[in-house]
């Protein structure tokens, strides 16, 4: 049977020969579909509202295109699940069977990989201006009772010297407890009636690069799994923070990440500074790792000490909130290396941003 892209209700999609495989916040969509026994392809069927084309890439094409977001990683995902698993992979005889993907309900993948609670107390940031996508970074959760808050920097929600002006951003979620490699995006509007949605603070050194954005729980995509941070995982007076303590920053580094299971990575480091002082007045600590864009927003953390702390599935202490590498601005670039120092803000401003 054709699969020919004349609309959102075409004979093959009613069918099952065309399956979706993702839906944006405003309403495009994506289909795995086949022409008889030719090679399946992607299609796009944009919004009604934006009166764009439908249009149609062979799935080597798409993966590999340049421009990445979440419609590719939905579609690595529901490729994951054509693969069988070892103990499903044979039949008597010794033949592998593939495993088809069914208009009942969705692709499982068979892939159940545990994972440490901290990666998935991180998300993946897109920005978008209205459709048009702009950037990606990470963010991370962050409960004060029972309110739930998304963190990241401040430059990701505007950055007025850039000229950077999202309008919303989407964060993923994962949807299975047992599925890695199920996940859904949330879109969070970042303005009503013109307003910020978005929680951002000053300090004595001027604006802190970081922001909040408080998340409705009953608009989370169903059967969201996550991991949240929470005051208690803030650094207490009697928690010691050497010069040169190692380090972790989480994240998504030019928004590279594990794309089957929606997991970010994570580079090490190290203290750089006097932790608890406010680096040349402002309220951030140095950290010397390798970061690159998109890492904006990761939070920064240290194993969490044993002695005195109620056990908790996210055994880590949040120190501070990834903002940007630090160079000088008079470096020779042919004779001096960039620095490789970072700018992290204390954690502790969430404590305020998060109060009421």
């Amino acid at each position: 049977m054709d699969c020919h892209p004349t609309g959102m209700e075409s004979r093959a999609e009613k069918s099952g020969d065309a399956l979706e495989f993702h839906r944006s916040a405003n309403g495009d969509g994506w289909f795995l579909c086949r022409y008889g026994h030719e090679a399946p392809v992607v299609r796009h069927v944009p919004n009604a509202a934006s009166a764009g084309k439908v249009s149609e890439l062979a799935v080597g094409a798409f993966l590999s295109s340049e421009k990445r977001g979440p419609e590719h990683d939905a579609l690595m995902a529901l490729l994951s699940g054509l693969i069988p698993s070892a103990s499903e992979s044979t039949q008597p005889g010794g033949e592998l069977v593939a495993c088809c993907p069914s208009s009942e309900g969705p692709v499982q993948s068979h892939v159940q990989v545990g994972a440490d609670a901290l990666l998935l107390a991180v998300t993946r940031v897109c920005t978008f201006a209205q459709d048009r996508r702009l950037t990606s970074a990470s963010g991370f959760f962050f409960q004060q009772g029972t309110r739930l808050f998304l963190v990241t920097s401040r430059h990701v929600v505007i950055d007025v010297s850039g000229g950077h002006f999202p309008d919303r951003l989407e964060i993923e979620f994962h949807v299975d407890a047992e599925n890695l490699a199920a996940a859904a995006w949330l879109s969070v509007p970042l303005y009503t009636a013109g307003h910020p949605l978005w929680r951002q603070g000053t300090d004595d050194g001027g604006d802190v690069d970081v922001a909040v954005i408080e998340l409705d729980r009953a608009a989370l995509p169903p059967g969201a799994r996550f991991q949240a941070f929470r005051p208690g995982h803030l650094p207490r007076p009697g928690d010691v923070m050497p010069i040169g303590a190692s380090l972790l920053i989480v994240g998504f580094p030019l928004g590279f990440h594990d794309s089957l299971h929606h997991l970010p990575v994570v580079r090490q480091g190290v203290l750089a500074s006097a932790f608890g002082l406010r680096f040349q007045g402002k309220g951030s600590f140095v950290t010397d790792a390798r970061t690159h864009r998109g890492t904006s927003g990761a939070p920064v953390v240290v194993s969490a000490p044993s002695a005195g702390r109620q056990s908790d599935e996210l055994a880590w202490v949040l120190l501070g909130v990834h903002s940007s590498s630090i160079d000088m601005g008079g470096r020779d670039e042919q004779l001096d290396e960039s620095l490789g120092l970072n700018s992290a803000w204390y954690a502790d401003i969430l404590t305020v941003l998060t109060a009421h």
